[in-house]
């Protein structure tokens, strides 16, 4: 089985530490060898329910044991994987699973209190209506219904674990082991097909620069449906046998408890996580001298806020650069850097990975000159789902056009200045303002809106929009955002409703989202 493969990782885990811990998930506490045979069983229902290398699974599940015993196994018999973001509404949720054409999806019952069958409109006679290839939707804690079956019945019909070591044994570097579904800043969220290869690469290259390493305890309190958690989390954990303490959403006093009692060393997420910890209550009175490195990108991160975290927290600290389009990681900082590098810089490229910053023709520029940052190596995905021409605008001739503005300093490092696209980035999470203005334009009272993100202390940016009211119509500020809420993730809802009489336009009249920014 080749090591350039998930389900080789998987093996290789089992084999080298197979005593280790490898998952603590609240009271459940699995070792590699046992992860290893639960994937194994999992795998062979994925077979005995009829999965075939190449077909499409998908979890709609928060961070746990089942998260990743469902994955592993997936992956093991072939499958490919659609992660979809817990806080998703139904309408967000349909057209990756519709676009990737599914086969079977998983879920939590209950979870932030959400029906997740229910929001995709499953009827009492089990139809899941434009899902038309979404065979089974499978409950890992509810009760059976029509369209819905449990756990145990999906394990139950399982094909002799020699079969799914065979299909383990059967999947190649260059199989397609994730589609990561990424909004653009206009139109429908895009599918970036990424191969087994590619993320083993990808993560050997990003736990040999942070300094992950076998023994570490690693708590993933990043959202496994994003590469951050995903990527950066199960998978470098299995690459080099570290434990997985698992938590379900960030909560201070339970983070601090659980990096008491689980001797946590490694925790990476965005600025926001550590802002929070710095300041919580009762952090005194908390033994967290176990804690030995933070891994942090997503924002820009103050050279005062570094030097503190490495004061009171954590003795090492680097910074990362990735998107989705290229596994999830570009560049990173090293544990040897200083605090200014790291602050104000995202590092060099990882290994056997290359960054040109370019000018309006294309040109490479001189170190210190802003450009549009591109990419090349192992790591660019192989393309969008089903989409040659968008993925012909973003790869040209090998090189990913990140769509980020940014510069290299002459040691190499990477600094982002500007996002070209006009994302902004809430808690770690990408935010478009297109989809949001498309929310806001559903709401009868709304003429036009702009959507920017302005700074926020504790979230990184959160949102603002500038809503102009169509003549004669009333709406408040309160009921945009409740509008927004019903219709959109929390992190995509704007924290603020500005009214405007007009908004800025650009000759072809488009709104000036960099005006607007500019009134912040």
């Amino acid at each position: 089985m080749s090591e350039l493969t998930i389900p080789g990782l998987v093996a290789r885990a089992a084999t080298e530490f197979p005593d280790a811990e490898a998952v603590v998930d609240g009271d459940v506490r699995v070792t590699y060898a046992e992860l290893r045979e639960r994937v194994r069983e999992a795998a062979g229902a994925f077979i005995g329910a009829g999965i075939a290398p190449g077909d499409r699974i998908a979890i709609w599940a928060p961070n746990g044991l089942p998260w990743i015993v469902t994955v592993l196994g997936a992956l093991g018999a072939g499958a490919t994987l659609v992660p979809l973001n817990t806080r998703f509404k139904g309408d967000e949720a349909r057209w990756p699973l519709d676009r990737a054409g599914v086969k079977v999806l998983f879920v939590e019952d209950g979870f932030l209190g959400i029906d997740y069958p229910g929001m995709l409109g499953l009827d009492g006679s089990g139809t899941l209506p434009g899902l038309p290839a979404l065979e089974t939707v499978v409950t890992f804690n509810g009760t059976a219904r029509p369209g819905v079956v449990t756990w145990n019945e999906f394990l139950s019909k399982a094909v002799p674990g020699e079969e799914a070591d065979a299909r383990a044994a059967a999947v190649r570097p260059d199989d397609i082991a994730d589609i990561l579904f990424t909004s653009g800043t206009t139109g429908k969220p895009k599918g970036v097909m990424c191969t087994h290869e590619q993320n083993v690469r990808t993560y050997e290259a990003w736990t040999g620069r942070t300094g992950v390493r076998a023994g570490d305890r690693y708590l993933i309190v990043n959202p496994m449906f994003h590469s951050f958690g995903y990527k950066a989390g199960m998978l470098a954990c299995v690459l080099k046998g570290a434990t997985m303490v698992l938590q379900r959403t960030f909560d201070v006093p339970e983070t601090l408890r659980l990096i008491e009692q689980e001797k946590i060393t490694v925790l990476p997420g965005p600025p926001t996580i550590y802002t929070s910890l710095l300041d919580a209550p009762g952090r005194e009175e908390r033994d967290l001298s176990s804690l030995r490195l933070a891994v942090t990108g997503a924002a820009d991160v103050p050279v005062a806020l570094v030097r503190r975290i490495r004061a009171e927290l954590f003795p090492q600290v680097v910074t990362a650069y990735g998107l989705t389009e290229s596994s999830g990681t570009v560049s990173a900082c090293s544990v040897d850097d200083d605090d200014e590098t790291i602050a104000t810089t995202c590092g060099k490229a990882i290994a056997d990975v290359e960054i040109a910053i370019v000018g309006e023709q294309g040109e490479r520029v001189p170190a210190g000159t802003d450009g549009e940052v591109m990419v090349r190596g192992y790591n660019v995905m192989k393309g969008y789902l089903g989409d040659p021409e968008e993925t012909a605008k973003t790869i040209r001739d090998g090189w990913l056009d990140t769509g980020d503005r940014g510069r290299l300093d002459e040691r190499g490092n990477l600094t982002i200045t500007g996002r070209t696209k006009e994302m902004f980035v809430v808690g770690g999470f990408n935010v478009y303002p297109a989809e949001v203005e498309d929310v806001l334009a559903r709401h009868e009272a709304v003429a036009e809106s702009g959507v920017v993100g302005v700074p926020d202390s504790r979230m990184g940016e959160v949102g603002r929009a500038y809503v102009r009211l169509r003549p004669g119509r009333t709406a408040t500020a309160d009921e945009l955002v409740a509008h927004c809420r019903e219709r959109l993730a929390n992190f995509k809802v704007p924290r603020e409703v500005v009214f405007v009489e007009d908004l800025p336009k650009t000759a072809s009249g488009k709104v000036r989202r960099v005006d607007l920014k500019a009134r912040t």
